[in-house]
C-alpha cells in the first residue's frame, strides 16, 4: 500500500535530463532513405532534425554514425550534420553498429547510460545496437518518428521487438520537453518554444498562436 506522507514532488529518476543521457544518430544516410517506406521521409528527417536541435539546446552529447558513406550509403544528410558541425561521424562497415569499436568508445566516453536513438532502418540499424546494449545493461530509447523502416510492418515489428527486450519508445517532442520540463527554465524557455514552432508541426502552430494572442511567455 502506498504510504503518501513519502510522497514528494521530486522527478523519477527514469526520466531523461540534460545530465543522463546521450542521442545517437544511426544512419540518416542517402541511400537508406531511398527504401525507407514506412512513413513520409520529410517527416522523419524532420523529426530527426528536431532531435538533433534538441540535443545542441540541452547541451546533450550525440554520437552521429553512417555506413559504408563512401562506398554504398552516401553521406550523412546535410541538414543533419550542419546542427553539430564540430562532431566527428563514424563511418562504419556493420550494420549494428554496436559491433563497431569506435562507435561504442564514443559512447562510453560520454559516461552517459541512457541513450536516446534514431535511425534507419528501425528494423536493422536500429533495433540491432537497441538490443546490443540493453543486453549491456545500458537503457535505451528510441525515438521512433525519427526512425524508418522499409514498410510500415518492418518498422512496427522492430519496435515492438525492441519494446520486448526493454527499450522505450517515444518521439522527439517527448525528448525535447522532457529535457525542459519546466516552463519556469528560463535560459532554454526560447530556445525550446522556438524550435517548437520550427519542427513540431500542430504544437508549433499552437505556440504561435499563444504567443501573439497572449504574450511572449505564453508556455507551450
Amino acid at each position: 500500500m502506498l504510504d503518501t506522507t513519502q510522497v514528494t514532488a521530486t522527478p523519477s529518476a527514469d526520466l531523461l535530463t540534460p545530465d543522463n543521457c546521450v542521442v545517437l544518430f544511426v544512419d540518416h544516410q542517402p541511400q537508406m532513405f531511398f527504401a525507407a517506406a514506412s512513413g513520409d521521409r520529410s517527416a522523419t528527417m524532420n523529426a530527426a532534425v528536431g532531435l538533433a536541435k534538441a540535443a545542441r539546446i540541452f547541451d546533450v552529447p550525440v554520437v552521429l554514425s553512417t555506413v559504408a558513406a563512401e562506398s554504398f550509403s552516401g553521406p550523412l544528410m546535410p541538414q543533419l550534420a550542419e546542427v553539430h558541425p564540430d562532431q566527428k561521424i563514424i563511418d562504419r562497415t556493420t550494420m549494428n553498429a554496436w559491433e563497431d569499436e569506435a562507435f561504442v568508445e564514443a559512447v562510453k566516453a560520454t559516461g552517459r547510460t541512457k541513450l536516446v536513438i534514431a535511425g534507419l532502418w528501425t528494423e536493422i540499424c536500429v533495433a540491432l545496437p537497441t538490443l546490443s546494449a540493453i543486453a549491456q545493461g545500458f537503457e535505451v530509447y528510441v525515438v521512433a518518428d525519427a526512425c524508418a523502416g522499409v514498410s510500415p510492418e518492418a518498422h512496427e515489428h522492430a519496435v515492438q521487438r525492441m519494446v520486448q527486450a526493454g527499450a522505450v519508445p517515444m518521439t522527439w517532442v517527448q525528448v525535447l520537453l522532457e529535457l525542459q520540463r519546466d516552463w519556469a527554465r528560463g535560459e532554454t524557455y526560447v530556445a525550446t518554444t522556438d524550435l517548437a514552432k520550427e519542427h513540431a508541426g500542430a504544437y508549433g502552430l499552437g505556440v504561435v498562436y499563444a504567443q501573439a494572442v497572449i504574450g511572449a511567455h505564453a508556455a507551450g
